[in-house]
């Protein structure tokens, strides 16, 4: 067998292991995702009337303060009638493991009967949030089933 022949078979397999890996890792988050939105509400999540989003950081997140606590001004100046909690998810234990929180920062959208209408892992931009809060919004007042995947 050539030399290049063998360079291009391990090539091939390593790529195929990266693929692999890619996918399983997305397949994960995936199920965590759909747990998250299928969670019962929080005993208290319910208790306002309008849509909240659920912040998780933590006291040493860089992106939570430089990224997501911006975006997420951004979006209350947008939408002034939603709410946002702001959860230290190492001292939060049982959030965050109701709405399957492995990293930081992730949000949480809430619509008014405290269901989750939408989860991101990881950064969320302030579009991103803004249409997920206005799904929420119009979910409410037509009492739509939770979304399938958003994200």
């Amino acid at each position: 067998m050539s030399d290049l022949l063998v360079r291009l078979v391990i090539l091939a397999a390593a790529s195929l292991a990266v693929w692999l890996a890619v996918a399983a890792g997305r397949r994960f988050v995936e199920g965590n995702r759909r747990r998250a939105l299928a969670a019962m509400p929080a005993p208290d999540s319910g208790s306002g009337s309008s849509v909240r989003i659920l912040a998780f950081s933590s006291d040493d997140c860089v992106q939570c303060h430089r990224l997501q606590a911006p975006a997420l001004y951004h979006v209350l100046q947008a939408r002034p009638a939603i709410v946002v909690d702001e959860i230290d998810a190492p001292t939060s234990p049982e959030l965050t493991r109701r709405y399957s929180v492995l990293t930081v920062p992730s949000t949480v959208v809430l619509d008014a009967s405290g269901r989750a209408r939408a989860v991101n892992y990881g950064f969320a931009n302030t579009e991103r949030l803004i249409a997920q809060v206005d799904e929420a919004l119009a979910g409410t007042s037509e009492a739509a089933p939770p979304a399938e995947r958003v994200g």
